[in-house]
């Protein structure tokens, strides 16, 4: 749907160095919180100890290397066991056989340096193979992985696309545009994952939860992901949709001229807390298609927006899961375009 608008705990375990590089001195703000970029930990569900993970912690503990061309980097995020690998510059992915989606293994960092690091042409793949046949969670599932302070776009498939019970992911503070298809899709069971202080920028379908109406075998009971601190701008629609996913948590986003926001299927179950909605046609749908979702709603704010947020039932509460403090909803418009995308860590 479109309208005539067009429209960021337990991984303290990551290591000191790779603190050092990332963390840079704290900005003022409106709020008494300090930039999550500073103890450059994971939060949210990405931070919950759980299917033999405990929290995300990436490619602490491994050698920290750097890639400055294709070949390097693609050995590097393939390589078994924990990695930092940092990326110089711009790296472009070849298309090939893979249609330019390109597997990372577990327990990795993928980390850009500087203001300039950017991945062009292809998209990362996160998980193993399709396989509609598996159910729950393979004990060989890809797992633990960081990717921040990285420009994406020019994708032919998906900026990112995590599949197949991956688990304990963390996406932050990037810059996604100009893919084909996602920018960050999360679908077949994948669980435990946060999206955080990320710009979506001149981009159409954004984030996907949930592929399919007809995938509830390997999706309930799964997909519990936060996001939190995005700058939705002008990122025209799926910003999520989601289906089957309780809970997910989006929290503190501010969304700029879009065609919707939020759309809960499938009964699944949203918290939309905190987030500020301007100029957007509809902000939160829980009546969409297939089977409708649910979703509680407290201190949003709308302006020049078309439609109310749309609510439905109730929904277990993160904090079941873990600890958060938000900003208040009026303090999204300054905080987030001030912090979120590449180059702000």
């Amino acid at each position: 749907m479109r309208s005539p608008r067009r429209r960021a705990s337990r991984a303290g375990l990551i290591t000191t160095l790779v603190a050092s590089f990332l963390a840079t001195t704290t900005a003022g703000s409106p709020s008494p919180l300090p930039p999550p970029s500073v103890a450059a930990a994971a939060d949210g569900f990405a931070s919950v100890a759980a299917l033999g993970q405990d929290g995300t912690t990436g490619g602490a503990g491994g050698a920290v290397v750097t890639a400055a061309t294709t070949a390097e980097f693609l050995d590097y995020i393939s390589r078994p066991g924990p990695l930092v690998v940092q990326v110089s510059g711009t790296i472009t992915l070849p298309t090939g056989s893979s249609d330019g989606m390109h597997p990372v293994a577990s327990d990795k960092t993928i980390v850009g340096l500087g203001s300039t690091a950017r991945l062009t042409g292809g998209g990362l793949r996160i998980g193993l193979p399709v396989n509609d046949r598996v159910t729950s969670p393979p004990a060989d599932a890809v797992h633990n992985i960081i990717i921040r302070n990285l420009s994406f776009d020019g994708a032919t498939d998906d900026l990112i696309n995590i599949q197949m019970f991956s688990h304990h992911i963390w996406i932050d503070h990037n810059d996604f545009s100009d893919g084909d298809d996602g920018a960050v899709d999360i679908k077949r069971g994948s669980d435990l994952i946060t999206v955080s202080w990320n710009r979506f920028h001149d981009h159409d379908k954004t984030l996907l939860l949930g592929h399919d109406d007809d995938n509830a075998a390997q999706d309930r009971g799964r997909l519990r992901v936060t996001y939190h601190h995005n700058h939705f701008d002008a990122s025209d629609q799926r910003n999520p949709r989601v289906r089957f996913a309780e809970p997910v948590h989006v929290y503190n986003n501010y969304y700029r001229d879009n065609s919707y926001g939020v759309a809960s299927a499938m009964d699944a179950g949203v918290v939309l807390e905190g987030n500020y909605f301007h100029s957007v046609n509809n902000p939160a749908r829980v009546d969409f298609s297939g089977g409708l979702g649910r979703l509680v709603a407290r201190d949003n704010i709308l302006v020049e927006c078309n439609h109310p947020v749309e609510t439905r039932g109730s929904v277990v509460e993160p904090r079941t899961y873990y600890a958060y403090t938000p900003h208040r909803a009026a303090e999204v418009p300054a905080v987030v375009p001030a912090g979120a995308g590449a180059g702000r860590i």
